[in-house]
């Protein structure tokens, strides 16, 4: 037997134990993962930073802070086993039942806060999880796994509730995502290791890719936008998915703009530079960032590139009148590089923001820095973003928890514009089976109906339909 079926195969037996705990056992579990993660916040973020040397160990910690704490506190109180909702009036009762294994592809950018994340959904859900890592985070991964599964172990859990590869690679991966035994892949990494996990033939609930397009409009604060967005972008140096990619504004506000992203520490990109920095940053054979920039600061960007920037630059703009290919600083960057783009009018903007998304952010997030209630409606439906956020920083706002309501995670889906099949910011219940008891409840409109008049083709569809609702 190969590696990839005795880590399933024991996931399996896992499965069947872990069905029949109660819901006080396995919030028993759920608490003591999470009370081991929360506690290794720091060391298993330090890890992060050592072994990838992908942003910094302090903003590693916050998001660590993130995937446990409030992960923990907003599903504490959830039900996820046996009823977990019932509606007497239409006698309808909703049951949950866990899926199986579960398999998490953990990516390097978030290495332990997104193994945290997907460890505490999957133990509160009942689902055992095998956890396949990224070659260049193996060690923080394996880490962070060991420690939430000893301390589950402790609490009770079922033996291999929690199982990881040592080692991973392309092959493995695929093996294991076809695997037959497989109920769920939670896919978040590359768009090649995501569109793999879709073809594997096994559930998938992913990632698409994030390239968000912001645009700050006439009745913005200037000052509070570019705050929120230098903050943002800057955060574990851009590493989030959700991160702002391109600052969209209108002609008449872009003085004022470019003069708060200067006076808050960014630095404006000559042409030439932007050629420089985007050679550096985007692979063309590709079609993708390079790994030599993800999660490196502004400053080491430039020094890399040659480009001179002011003591304590925090963010490089770079401005753009295209997208696509021969723009190479249009698509997806996950580090402080931000594409700026003016244009003439609000109708303008507005198709620069598609034409974004467009190119590699379909249904993942976009961002609004406006007070006026018709702008941002019409933004929110013309532009095809999963995660309409207004007036906030992207990587907070679409991670959830934070400074909205949305549901805290680390699995950010984005519907049909990224081949998933949501556009939900994934969380226990997506993995669940949920199962609903229907009791008997007449529908008093179908009982009192002429089903008769059915059969008769010379009443007019208007006459049935005013039959079926008389008196009600």
């Amino acid at each position: 037997m190969d590696k990839v079926d005795a880590v399933m195969e024991n996931a399996v037996k896992a499965a069947a134990s872990f069905r029949e705990y109660s819901q006080k056992e396995t919030d028993r579990v759920f608490r003591a993962a999470f009370l081991a993660g929360f506690r290794h916040r720091r060391r298993l973020a330090k890890l992060a930073h050592e072994e990838t040397g992908i942003g910094r160990w302090d903003h590693k910690t916050i998001k660590n802070t993130i995937a446990t704490l409030l992960v923990y506190s907003e599903l504490k109180d959830t039900p996820t086993v046996g009823v977990i909702s019932e509606d007497r009036s239409k006698g309808l009762l909703e049951v949950a039942k866990p899926l199986g294994p579960i398999l998490g592809l953990i990516p390097a950018t978030n290495p332990t806060s997104t193994a945290l994340f997907k460890i505490l959904i999957a133990l509160k859900s009942r689902n055992p999880l095998v956890i396949s890592p990224h070659n260049a985070a193996k060690r923080c991964i394996a880490e962070t796994a060991r420690v939430c599964y000893e301390a589950a172990l402790e609490a009770g859990a079922p033996k291999h509730c929690i199982q990881w590869f040592e080692k991973s690679g392309p092959a493995l991966s695929r093996e294991a995502m076809s695997h037959r035994k497989l109920a769920l892949i939670l896919a978040t990494g590359t768009s090649r290791l995501v569109r793999e996990a879709l073809g594997s033939g096994t559930p998938v609930l992913g990632v698409g890719p994030g390239n968000v397009p912001v645009y700050i409009g006439e009745s913005a604060d200037i000052p509070f936008a570019v705050s929120n967005i230098i903050a943002s972008k800057t955060f574990d140096n851009g590493t989030v998915c959700a991160s702002e990619q391109a600052l969209v504004v209108k002609k008449a506000a872009a003085d004022k703009v470019a003069a708060e992203l200067r006076k808050q520490g960014a630095h404006f990109l000559s042409p030439e530079e932007v050629d420089r920095v985007g050679r550096f940053a985007y692979d063309g054979q590709r079609g993708a960032m390079t790994a030599s920039v993800v999660g490196q600061c502004a400053a080491e960007i430039a020094r890399r590139t040659s480009v001179p920037v002011p003591p304590h630059t925090r963010l490089l703009i770079a401005p753009l009148d295209g997208v696509g290919p021969d723009h190479p600083l249009s698509a997806e960057i996950l580090a402080p590089v931000l594409a700026f783009y003016v244009e003439a009018d609000f109708d303008a903007a507005i198709r620069r923001c598609t034409e974004i998304t467009h190119y590699g952010g379909r249904g993942h997030t976009a961002v609004i820095y406006s007070n006026t209630d018709e702008r941002i409606e019409y933004f929110s439906r013309v532009i095809d973003a999963g995660r309409i956020l207004v007036n906030m920083p992207s990587t907070f706002g679409a991670l959830g928890g934070m400074i909205n309501s949305l549901p805290t995670s680390f699995v950010l889906s984005c519907g049909s514009g990224g081949n998933n099949t949501t556009t939900d910011n994934i969380s226990v219940r997506h993995l669940l089976n949920i199962h609903r008891i229907a009791r008997r409840r007449p529908n008093p409109r179908w009982a009192s109906f002429d089903q008769a008049a059915l059969l008769d083709e010379s009443l007019p569809a208007e006459d049935i339909e005013r039959e079926y609702n008389r008196n009600f």
